[in-house]
Protein backbone atom coordinates (compact mmCIF):
# COMPACT_ATOMS: atom_id res chain seq x y z
CA UNK A 1 0.00 0.00 0.00
CA UNK A 2 1.20 3.18 -0.97
CA UNK A 3 1.76 5.60 2.10
CA UNK A 4 3.31 8.61 -0.23
CA UNK A 5 1.46 11.71 -0.85
CA UNK A 6 0.81 12.86 -4.66
CA UNK A 7 2.18 16.35 -5.88
CA UNK A 8 -1.45 17.56 -5.59
CA UNK A 9 -2.14 16.79 -2.04
CA UNK A 10 1.36 18.22 -1.58
CA UNK A 11 0.66 21.04 -3.12
CA UNK A 12 -3.02 21.23 -0.99
CA UNK A 13 -0.52 21.17 2.05
CA UNK A 14 1.50 23.91 1.34
CA UNK A 15 -1.34 26.24 0.06
CA UNK A 16 -3.24 25.32 3.45
CA UNK A 17 -0.08 26.31 5.08
CA UNK A 18 0.49 29.56 3.78
CA UNK A 19 -2.72 30.41 4.75
CA UNK A 20 -2.83 29.31 8.13
CA UNK A 21 0.36 31.57 8.45
CA UNK A 22 -1.49 34.88 7.41
CA UNK A 23 -5.02 33.97 9.32
CA UNK A 24 -4.09 32.65 12.69
CA UNK A 25 -2.33 35.99 13.71
CA UNK A 26 -5.68 37.70 13.27
CA UNK A 27 -7.99 35.64 15.48
CA UNK A 28 -9.02 36.84 18.72
CA UNK A 29 -8.56 35.47 21.99
CA UNK A 30 -9.70 32.36 23.01
CA UNK A 31 -12.88 32.16 26.02
CA UNK A 32 -11.98 30.29 29.14
CA UNK A 33 -12.62 26.83 29.05
CA UNK A 34 -15.86 27.32 31.38
CA UNK A 35 -17.44 29.97 28.73
CA UNK A 36 -19.41 27.50 26.26
CA UNK A 37 -21.96 29.50 24.86
CA UNK A 38 -18.49 31.63 23.90
CA UNK A 39 -16.66 28.75 23.03
CA UNK A 40 -19.45 28.37 20.77
CA UNK A 41 -19.42 31.19 18.92
CA UNK A 42 -15.31 31.23 19.09
CA UNK A 43 -15.68 27.93 17.07
CA UNK A 44 -18.15 28.42 14.64
CA UNK A 45 -16.40 31.60 14.16
CA UNK A 46 -13.06 29.48 13.17
CA UNK A 47 -15.42 27.32 11.14
CA UNK A 48 -16.83 30.12 9.18
CA UNK A 49 -13.70 31.70 8.24
CA UNK A 50 -12.41 27.77 6.81
CA UNK A 51 -15.91 27.77 4.36
CA UNK A 52 -15.04 31.36 3.30
CA UNK A 53 -11.52 30.35 2.64
CA UNK A 54 -12.86 26.92 0.95
CA UNK A 55 -11.49 24.51 3.55
CA UNK A 56 -14.88 23.56 5.38
CA UNK A 57 -15.14 21.13 2.52
CA UNK A 58 -12.51 18.52 3.59
CA UNK A 59 -14.65 16.75 6.22
CA UNK A 60 -16.68 15.21 3.85
CA UNK A 61 -16.19 16.40 -0.28
CA UNK A 62 -12.23 15.67 0.05
CA UNK A 63 -10.43 12.28 -0.08
CA UNK A 64 -9.28 10.56 3.08
CA UNK A 65 -6.01 11.44 2.46
CA UNK A 66 -6.76 15.29 1.89
CA UNK A 67 -8.68 15.22 5.23
CA UNK A 68 -5.25 13.64 7.18
CA UNK A 69 -3.48 16.83 5.82
CA UNK A 70 -5.77 19.24 6.76
CA UNK A 71 -6.00 17.95 10.13
CA UNK A 72 -2.17 17.21 10.46
CA UNK A 73 -1.55 20.69 9.23
CA UNK A 74 -4.12 22.77 11.21
CA UNK A 75 -2.86 21.16 14.38
CA UNK A 76 1.03 21.52 13.97
CA UNK A 77 -0.06 25.18 13.18
CA UNK A 78 -1.93 25.48 16.38
CA UNK A 79 -5.19 26.60 14.80
CA UNK A 80 -8.28 26.38 17.01
CA UNK A 81 -9.82 22.63 17.55
CA UNK A 82 -13.24 22.16 15.67
CA UNK A 83 -14.46 22.61 19.53
CA UNK A 84 -18.31 22.40 19.81
CA UNK A 85 -18.31 21.55 16.36
CA UNK A 86 -16.75 18.10 16.96
CA UNK A 87 -19.84 15.67 16.66
CA UNK A 88 -21.30 17.76 13.66
CA UNK A 89 -18.31 17.97 11.48
CA UNK A 90 -16.69 14.45 12.80
CA UNK A 91 -19.61 12.17 13.89
CA UNK A 92 -23.08 13.40 12.71
CA UNK A 93 -22.10 15.26 9.56
CA UNK A 94 -19.54 12.61 8.00
CA UNK A 95 -22.69 9.79 9.29
CA UNK A 96 -25.45 11.96 7.10
CA UNK A 97 -22.66 12.41 4.16
CA UNK A 98 -22.92 8.62 3.94
CA UNK A 99 -26.42 7.37 5.16
CA UNK A 100 -28.58 10.46 4.47
CA UNK A 101 -31.55 11.15 1.72
CA UNK A 102 -30.60 13.99 -0.83
CA UNK A 103 -33.02 16.21 1.79
CA UNK A 104 -31.34 15.45 4.60
CA UNK A 105 -27.88 16.18 3.32
CA UNK A 106 -29.20 19.35 1.86
CA UNK A 107 -30.60 20.27 5.12
CA UNK A 108 -27.66 19.87 7.28
CA UNK A 109 -24.49 19.53 5.50
CA UNK A 110 -24.03 23.20 4.63
CA UNK A 111 -24.88 24.63 8.26
CA UNK A 112 -22.32 22.56 9.89
CA UNK A 113 -19.68 23.34 7.21
CA UNK A 114 -20.42 27.17 7.45
CA UNK A 115 -20.65 27.42 11.25
CA UNK A 116 -24.31 27.79 11.39
CA UNK A 117 -25.43 24.82 13.88
CA UNK A 118 -23.71 22.40 16.57
CA UNK A 119 -24.77 18.95 17.47
CA UNK A 120 -24.72 16.75 20.43
CA UNK A 121 -24.47 13.21 20.70
CA UNK A 122 -27.19 11.05 22.06
CA UNK A 123 -25.98 7.61 22.57
CA UNK A 124 -25.24 6.52 25.67
CA UNK A 125 -27.44 5.57 28.56
CA UNK A 126 -27.46 5.76 32.34
CA UNK A 127 -28.08 2.03 32.54
CA UNK A 128 -26.57 0.85 29.48
CA UNK A 129 -22.58 0.90 30.54
CA UNK A 130 -20.75 -0.17 27.89
CA UNK A 131 -23.05 -2.12 26.04
CA UNK A 132 -24.79 0.76 23.77
CA UNK A 133 -27.11 -1.30 21.94
CA UNK A 134 -29.05 -2.15 25.78
CA UNK A 135 -30.25 1.32 24.98
CA UNK A 136 -33.78 2.12 26.83
CA UNK A 137 -35.01 5.12 25.09
CA UNK A 138 -38.36 4.52 23.88
CA UNK A 139 -39.32 6.00 20.31
CA UNK A 140 -42.99 5.49 19.42
CA UNK A 141 -44.39 6.16 15.84
CA UNK A 142 -47.20 8.54 15.94
CA UNK A 143 -48.17 9.55 12.46
CA UNK A 144 -45.72 11.75 10.94
CA UNK A 145 -43.52 11.93 13.81
CA UNK A 146 -41.62 9.71 16.69
CA UNK A 147 -42.87 10.62 20.15
CA UNK A 148 -39.15 9.92 22.39
CA UNK A 149 -38.91 9.39 26.08
CA UNK A 150 -35.89 8.46 28.28
CA UNK A 151 -33.03 10.19 28.95
CA UNK A 152 -28.91 9.98 27.87
CA UNK A 153 -25.73 10.52 29.54
CA UNK A 154 -22.27 11.95 28.40
CA UNK A 155 -23.87 14.21 25.84
CA UNK A 156 -21.07 16.14 24.07
CA UNK A 157 -22.14 20.06 24.11
CA UNK A 158 -25.90 19.26 24.65
CA UNK A 159 -25.84 22.73 26.45
CA UNK A 160 -25.43 24.73 23.44
CA UNK A 161 -26.21 22.39 20.89
CA UNK A 162 -28.84 22.77 18.05
CA UNK A 163 -29.26 19.48 16.91
CA UNK A 164 -28.67 16.08 18.70
CA UNK A 165 -27.91 12.59 16.87
CA UNK A 166 -30.45 10.60 18.54
CA UNK A 167 -29.99 6.76 19.07
CA UNK A 168 -33.72 5.15 20.11
CA UNK A 169 -35.32 1.89 20.42
CA UNK A 170 -38.12 1.59 17.49
CA UNK A 171 -38.77 -2.24 18.04
CA UNK A 172 -38.79 -3.05 22.03
CA UNK A 173 -39.72 -6.90 20.77
CA UNK A 174 -36.52 -7.20 18.24
CA UNK A 175 -33.20 -8.39 18.91
CA UNK A 176 -31.44 -5.37 20.90
CA UNK A 177 -29.29 -4.83 17.75
CA UNK A 178 -31.85 -4.73 15.69
CA UNK A 179 -34.54 -3.03 16.91
CA UNK A 180 -32.55 1.07 16.88
CA UNK A 181 -33.02 4.14 14.92
CA UNK A 182 -30.76 6.45 14.00
CA UNK A 183 -32.62 9.94 14.64
CA UNK A 184 -31.66 13.59 14.17
CA UNK A 185 -33.71 15.65 17.19
CA UNK A 186 -33.84 19.52 17.14
CA UNK A 187 -32.71 20.31 20.92
CA UNK A 188 -35.11 22.93 21.03
CA UNK A 189 -38.38 20.75 20.88
CA UNK A 190 -40.76 20.54 23.95
CA UNK A 191 -39.71 18.39 26.02
CA UNK A 192 -35.98 18.17 26.08
CA UNK A 193 -33.80 19.03 29.31
CA UNK A 194 -30.35 19.77 29.59
CA UNK A 195 -28.27 19.50 32.99
CA UNK A 196 -24.82 19.56 32.56
CA UNK A 197 -22.28 17.32 33.99
CA UNK A 198 -18.50 18.75 35.54
CA UNK A 199 -15.79 16.43 34.92
CA UNK A 200 -12.78 16.14 36.65
CA UNK A 201 -10.79 18.49 34.89
CA UNK A 202 -13.31 21.00 35.88
CA UNK A 203 -15.12 21.53 32.50
CA UNK A 204 -19.01 21.02 31.39
CA UNK A 205 -18.77 19.83 27.70
CA UNK A 206 -20.85 16.79 28.97
CA UNK A 207 -24.19 16.90 30.12
CA UNK A 208 -27.01 14.68 31.02
CA UNK A 209 -30.25 15.38 28.55
CA UNK A 210 -33.84 14.18 30.00
CA UNK A 211 -36.86 13.75 27.21
CA UNK A 212 -40.27 13.29 27.89
CA UNK A 213 -42.47 13.22 24.90
CA UNK A 214 -40.52 14.77 22.62
CA UNK A 215 -41.73 14.50 18.86
CA UNK A 216 -39.25 14.01 16.18
CA UNK A 217 -40.38 13.78 12.58
CA UNK A 218 -39.95 10.76 10.98
CA UNK A 219 -38.37 12.53 8.17
CA UNK A 220 -35.31 12.95 10.56
CA UNK A 221 -34.61 9.13 10.69
CA UNK A 222 -31.43 8.63 8.71
CA UNK A 223 -31.26 5.20 7.45
CA UNK A 224 -34.68 2.90 7.66
CA UNK A 225 -36.50 2.41 10.77
CA UNK A 226 -34.52 -0.22 12.79
CA UNK A 227 -31.55 -0.28 10.70
CA UNK A 228 -29.63 1.75 13.36
CA UNK A 229 -27.34 0.04 14.46
CA UNK A 230 -25.54 -0.03 10.91
CA UNK A 231 -25.92 3.25 10.93
CA UNK A 232 -24.39 3.71 14.45
CA UNK A 233 -21.63 1.72 13.36
CA UNK A 234 -20.61 4.03 10.46
CA UNK A 235 -20.56 6.93 13.01
CA UNK A 236 -18.38 5.20 15.29
CA UNK A 237 -16.38 4.03 12.76
CA UNK A 238 -15.31 7.90 11.52
CA UNK A 239 -14.95 8.48 15.65
CA UNK A 240 -12.46 5.67 16.10
CA UNK A 241 -11.15 6.31 12.21
CA UNK A 242 -10.48 9.79 11.67
CA UNK A 243 -11.66 12.03 14.62
CA UNK A 244 -8.14 11.64 16.63
CA UNK A 245 -6.02 12.70 14.03
CA UNK A 246 -4.94 15.89 15.28
CA UNK A 247 -4.85 14.35 18.65
CA UNK A 248 -2.16 12.01 17.68
CA UNK A 249 0.00 15.02 16.03
CA UNK A 250 -0.54 17.23 19.11
CA UNK A 251 0.53 14.43 21.44
CA UNK A 252 3.60 14.15 19.27
CA UNK A 253 4.31 17.55 19.60
CA UNK A 254 4.05 17.21 23.60
CA UNK A 255 6.16 14.44 23.82
CA UNK A 256 8.93 17.01 21.80
CA UNK A 257 7.70 19.87 24.88
CA UNK A 258 8.14 17.33 27.62
CA UNK A 259 11.82 16.04 26.57
CA UNK A 260 13.03 20.10 26.67
CA UNK A 261 11.35 20.49 30.09
CA UNK A 262 13.29 17.26 31.37
CA UNK A 263 16.46 18.46 29.97
CA UNK A 264 15.94 22.13 31.48
CA UNK A 265 14.78 21.12 34.54
CA UNK A 266 17.41 18.11 35.52
CA UNK A 267 15.49 14.67 34.76
CA UNK A 268 16.53 13.92 31.71
CA UNK A 269 19.34 12.28 33.76
CA UNK A 270 17.24 9.54 34.92
CA UNK A 271 17.72 7.17 32.69
CA UNK A 272 14.41 5.46 33.05
CA UNK A 273 12.43 8.10 31.96
CA UNK A 274 14.49 8.88 28.69
CA UNK A 275 14.14 5.27 27.65
CA UNK A 276 10.00 6.37 28.63
CA UNK A 277 10.06 8.65 26.59
CA UNK A 278 11.83 7.12 23.74
CA UNK A 279 9.28 4.24 23.80
CA UNK A 280 6.35 7.06 23.67
CA UNK A 281 7.94 8.71 20.41
CA UNK A 282 8.09 5.32 18.47
CA UNK A 283 4.45 4.41 19.86
CA UNK A 284 3.41 7.60 18.42
CA UNK A 285 5.19 7.09 15.27
CA UNK A 286 3.32 3.97 14.56
CA UNK A 287 0.21 5.14 15.80
CA UNK A 288 0.82 8.21 12.95
CA UNK A 289 1.73 5.20 10.23
CA UNK A 290 -1.65 3.32 11.44
CA UNK A 291 -3.85 6.56 10.57
CA UNK A 292 -1.94 6.80 7.58
CA UNK A 293 -3.08 3.13 6.92
CA UNK A 294 -6.38 2.81 7.60
CA UNK A 295 -6.95 6.38 5.65
CA UNK A 296 -5.82 4.85 2.66
CA UNK A 297 -8.00 1.85 3.24
CA UNK A 298 -11.17 4.03 3.82
CA UNK A 299 -10.10 6.16 0.36
CA UNK A 300 -10.35 1.99 -0.96
CA UNK A 301 -13.81 1.54 0.39
CA UNK A 302 -15.68 4.78 -0.34
CA UNK A 303 -14.80 7.40 2.85
CA UNK A 304 -15.85 5.39 5.31
CA UNK A 305 -13.27 3.84 8.15
CA UNK A 306 -13.32 0.54 8.52
CA UNK A 307 -12.44 -1.84 11.62
CA UNK A 308 -8.77 -0.85 11.80
CA UNK A 309 -10.20 1.97 13.61
CA UNK A 310 -10.59 0.23 16.51
CA UNK A 311 -7.10 -1.11 16.70
CA UNK A 312 -6.12 2.86 16.36
CA UNK A 313 -8.16 3.68 19.08
CA UNK A 314 -7.51 0.94 21.39
CA UNK A 315 -3.80 1.41 21.42
CA UNK A 316 -3.54 5.55 21.24
CA UNK A 317 -6.05 5.83 24.19
CA UNK A 318 -3.62 4.80 26.56
CA UNK A 319 -0.51 5.48 24.65
CA UNK A 320 -2.46 9.37 25.42
CA UNK A 321 -2.55 8.15 29.30
CA UNK A 322 0.58 6.85 29.23
CA UNK A 323 1.66 10.59 27.72
CA UNK A 324 0.84 12.53 30.51
CA UNK A 325 1.83 10.30 33.19
CA UNK A 326 5.06 10.57 31.72
CA UNK A 327 4.05 14.59 32.12
CA UNK A 328 3.93 13.76 35.28
CA UNK A 329 7.00 12.25 36.28
CA UNK A 330 8.72 15.29 34.33
CA UNK A 331 6.67 17.86 36.45
CA UNK A 332 7.49 16.10 39.43
CA UNK A 333 5.06 17.83 42.95
CA UNK A 334 4.35 20.60 40.28
CA UNK A 335 2.02 17.65 38.26
CA UNK A 336 -0.47 18.79 41.08
CA UNK A 337 -0.34 22.61 40.05
CA UNK A 338 -3.49 23.17 37.36
CA UNK A 339 -2.29 25.81 36.12
CA UNK A 340 0.67 23.81 34.95
CA UNK A 341 1.15 23.23 31.44
CA UNK A 342 -0.41 19.06 31.15
CA UNK A 343 -2.17 18.72 34.12
CA UNK A 344 -5.20 19.28 32.96
CA UNK A 345 -4.50 17.24 30.18
CA UNK A 346 -3.50 14.68 32.14
CA UNK A 347 -6.62 14.28 34.19
CA UNK A 348 -8.64 14.37 30.66
CA UNK A 349 -6.33 11.77 29.52
CA UNK A 350 -8.21 9.39 31.96
CA UNK A 351 -11.34 9.54 29.99
CA UNK A 352 -9.65 7.87 26.55
CA UNK A 353 -10.14 4.08 27.58
CA UNK A 354 -13.93 5.13 28.23
CA UNK A 355 -14.61 7.74 25.35
CA UNK A 356 -15.51 6.39 21.89
CA UNK A 357 -16.01 3.02 23.50
CA UNK A 358 -14.32 1.13 26.35
CA UNK A 359 -11.22 -0.87 25.33
CA UNK A 360 -12.93 -3.17 26.82
CA UNK A 361 -15.16 -2.96 23.75
CA UNK A 362 -12.39 -2.17 21.37
CA UNK A 363 -10.52 -5.49 22.11
CA UNK A 364 -13.83 -7.47 21.33
CA UNK A 365 -14.01 -5.94 17.84
CA UNK A 366 -10.83 -6.58 16.94
CA UNK A 367 -10.77 -10.29 18.22
CA UNK A 368 -14.42 -11.24 16.49
CA UNK A 369 -14.32 -8.95 13.48
CA UNK A 370 -10.21 -8.98 12.95
CA UNK A 371 -9.15 -11.92 14.06
CA UNK A 372 -12.06 -13.99 13.46
CA UNK A 373 -12.43 -15.77 16.86
CA UNK A 374 -15.37 -16.88 18.29
CA UNK A 375 -18.15 -14.17 20.15
CA UNK A 376 -17.86 -14.51 24.25
CA UNK A 377 -21.01 -15.79 25.63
Amino acid sequence: MDLAYTPEEEEFRARLREWLAKVLPTLPPKPSAQDWPGRRAYDLGWQRMLYDAGYAHVHWDASPTTRLIFLEETELAGAPYVGAGFVGLLHAGPTIAAEGTPAQRERWLPPILRGEEVWCQGFSEPDAGSDLASLRTRARRDGDDYVVTGSKIWTSHAEVADWCELLVRTDPAAPKHRGISWLAMPMSAAGVEVRPLRTLAGSAEFAEVFLDEVRVPVANRVGEENDGWRVTMVTLSFERGTAFVGEVVACRRVLGELARAARENGRWGDPVLRRRLGRLNAEFRALWRLTQWNVSEAEASGGVPGVGGSVFKLRYSHARQELYEAAGDVLGVESLDLERPWVIDRLSSLSYTIAAGTSQIQRNIVAERILGLPKGR
